[in-house]
């Protein structure tokens, strides 16, 4: 499994469409959603996935070019394939099983059968995947060393069984993973049950981004702690990226799942999320000295957030 980091071909994108996850936002949800189209097409084109009866609305407002296809939601990240290489370089696409993050939403079979489609579309052969994962939930340092989290893959509303040993063959056949780092549980992110991507990821092979709760009151300062100790364990810099001082709530009364961690690498540049947050700045100059020569264009992600995810869950790279 390449890096992000390394040369995309282009950025995949679907146009928000589920109701239930977004409500009375959906609207704020879309101009967000174009406001991050607008920042990665800077860098790279985007492809834009939208149901067929929203397609000319998702064009108008993005200006990409659009996938029609039936979808239920609109995460690319966790429903489309994850994009490999072999050693010669050739590219295929792993399909995960998926079923809506634990059951949590329905119906997920339109959304199932995403990464089948854009595989078909690009023209990669595709490799089912024995075991229900997210894109957001693994991070590659494109040298087959993997991060993910027990909270997620081994959760029983996705793998029930499943236990490390057995998850690591799985990864190790589909995406070359040689070492695999977990990173614990106990997150507050309940609506991916931890996914990796709003905790950490790699800056460079040796070299991960750690996401530090600004308050030792924050509901994830323990598990963070727990965290930084595995990584450190398994021989990693630490670069801990201060998350947002405020702690906002969903409508559910859940905190929002908002982190700096959840950004998005594009060709020559960093799509980073803002949250109108004192830490906004600060999170900016950290990820400036994380990546040098990088164009930092930096999103308000408050919108996106409130169905869930963030600015990395809305995306997936497509590798050369």
């Amino acid at each position: 499994m390449p890096a992000e980091w390394e040369a995309h071909i282009r950025t995949w994108m679907c146009w928000p469409c589920r109701a239930e996850a977004w409500g009375a936002g959906m609207a704020a949800a879309k101009q967000a959603y174009a406001n991050v189209v607008r920042a990665i097409a800077r860098f790279e084109p985007v492809v834009m996935a939208a149901n067929p009866a929203d397609a000319a609305e998702a064009a108008q407002m993005t200006g990409a070019e659009i996938f029609s296809v039936e979808l239920d939601d609109s995460w690319a990240r966790d429903i489309g394939p994850t994009f490999v290489r072999d050693r010669d370089g050739d590219r295929a696409a792993i399909h995960w099983r998926f079923n809506a993050w634990g059951g949590k939403y329905r119906p997920f079979d339109r959304d199932a059968r995403f990464a089948a489609s854009v595989a078909a579309h690009v023209g990669v052969t595709l490799h089912p995947a024995s075991i229900i994962c997210e894109g957001g939930a693994i991070h590659s340092d494109g040298r087959g060393t993997l991060l993910t989290t027990e909270q997620c893959l081994l959760n029983p509303n996705r793998n029930p069984g499943l236990t490390r040993a057995v998850a690591e063959q799985v990864l190790r056949y589909a995406v070359g993973a040689e070492k695999v780092v977990w990173l614990g549980d106990g997150f507050s992110d309940t609506e991916t049950d931890g996914h990796v991507d709003n905790i950490a990821c790699f800056a460079a092979p040796g070299t991960v981004i750690l996401g530090v709760p600004d308050r030792a009151d924050h509901p994830d300062h323990a598990s963070v702690r727990i965290a930084r100790a595995r990584l450190k364990g398994a021989g990693l810099e630490v670069i801990e990226l201060l998350q947002p001082r405020n702690i906002r709530r969903d409508r559910h009364g859940r905190p929002l799942p908002a982190s700096y961690v959840n950004f998005y690498l594009c060709n020559g540049g960093l799509v980073m999320p803002s949250f109108d947050d004192p830490n906004d700045a600060t999170a900016r100059d950290t990820l400036a000295l994380a990546f040098p020569g990088r164009d930092i264009a930096v999103v308000p992600a408050l919108d996106i957030v409130a169905g869930g995810g963030g600015i990395h869950c809305i995306t997936q790279q497509e590798p050369r």
